[in-house]
């Protein structure tokens, strides 16, 4: 055993930036990497086969069921390097927070399987890596669309619609701050999309046309980021935040963050993810303004913030 041999794997964090929810009945929405948030994987040799994470240390194999994902997916990238009897610890470090909508089970499984691959020198492709994440996924989440499993381990910004393949196009914006603040509230996705589903049930033409104009946003959300227009990415950010609240998917807590940012100079603020819980983000055009926004939502109760740079780095 090579006391000295180590693999490292990493994956980012994801942000929606529009279209959730409305993404579910085939319009568009547009996620992209969140480079502030992070898992880290140090794959090392052991004598047995061992996990080392938050929630759980000791045997792999004896791992609780919150976990299953992180042993299958471990599971099946040894079983594709041929590496089956290997005995290994794994230590995983996040900066992610669960549940928060930043897709963290799918950032998990990419720093897993490039950790593993790492310690084994092996190459592979970018399919081979979205398969092993999407075979974890269906267990955590059953019918993952993919879009965390592309965002958490790419680079560009992409535009989803269910169904179709994922579209990576460039973030072409010279100057401006996303603001990400967290309410320390696990979100509640299933409930808030159950609650849609019944909203077009009680009134099919009144939800379906909240449905339809955040699609329509998110398509200009893509438009604002292609044509560096941060007014119009901005102003859709914005609409898109009040139709999320007309499908009754924000809080008190989201709601005071949007309007604390607002105030506070932003662009455009709205929740992200679920809803009802989570995290909101708002746009500022300088890290000045970021810093100023950042402060104020803090003080308003965001439990953390994080400021990221849209700026294409040349």
């Amino acid at each position: 055993m090579n006391k000295n041999k180590s693999g490292h794997g990493l994956a980012t964090g994801k942000i929606i930036l529009m279209g959730e929810h409305s993404v579910v009945y085939g319009e568009p929405a547009i996620a992209f990497p969140f480079q502030e948030t992070t898992i880290k994987t140090l794959v090392e040799p052991d004598h047995s086969m061992l996990i080392d994470c938050t929630y759980f240390s000791g045997k792999l194999t004896e791992v609780p069921a919150q976990l299953k994902s992180v042993r299958e997916v471990i599971d099946q990238t040894l079983a594709v390097l041929h590496q089956e009897k290997a005995q290994l610890k794994i230590t995983i470090t996040s900066t992610i927070p669960a549940e928060r909508g930043m897709g963290s089970s799918a950032a998990v499984a990419v720093a897993l399987v490039r950790g593993l691959f790492d310690y084994f020198d092996a190459e592979y492709s970018p399919e081979t890596l979205l398969q092993l994440v999407d075979h974890a996924e269906k267990i955590a989440h059953g019918n993952p669309s993919g879009i965390d499993a592309a965002a958490t381990s790419g680079e560009e910004p992409i535009f989803f619609i269910k169904g179709q393949p994922l579209e990576k196009f460039p973030m072409n914006v010279s100057n401006a701050y996303l603001i990400v603040a967290d309410t320390g509230i696990k979100g509640q996705t299933r409930s808030a999309v159950s609650d849609v589903a019944h909203l077009f049930e009680q009134n099919k033409q009144q939800a379906a046309k909240h449905i339809t104009t955040l699609g329509h946003l998110a398509t200009a959300a893509k438009q604002a980021i292609l044509t560096d227009d941060i007014q119009l990415l901005g102003e859709s950010m914005n609409a898109a935040h009040e139709q999320l609240k007309a499908l009754t998917v924000s809080n008190t807590q989201l709601d005071q963050l949007v309007d604390t940012a607002k105030k506070n100079g932003a662009l455009g603020a709205k929740l992200t993810g679920g809803g009802r819980g989570g995290c909101m983000i708002s746009l500022a055009a300088s890290h000045e303004q970021a810093l100023k926004i950042a402060d104020a939502l803090k003080q308003t109760g965001a439990v953390t913030t994080w400021i990221q740079s849209l700026e294409v780095k040349k």
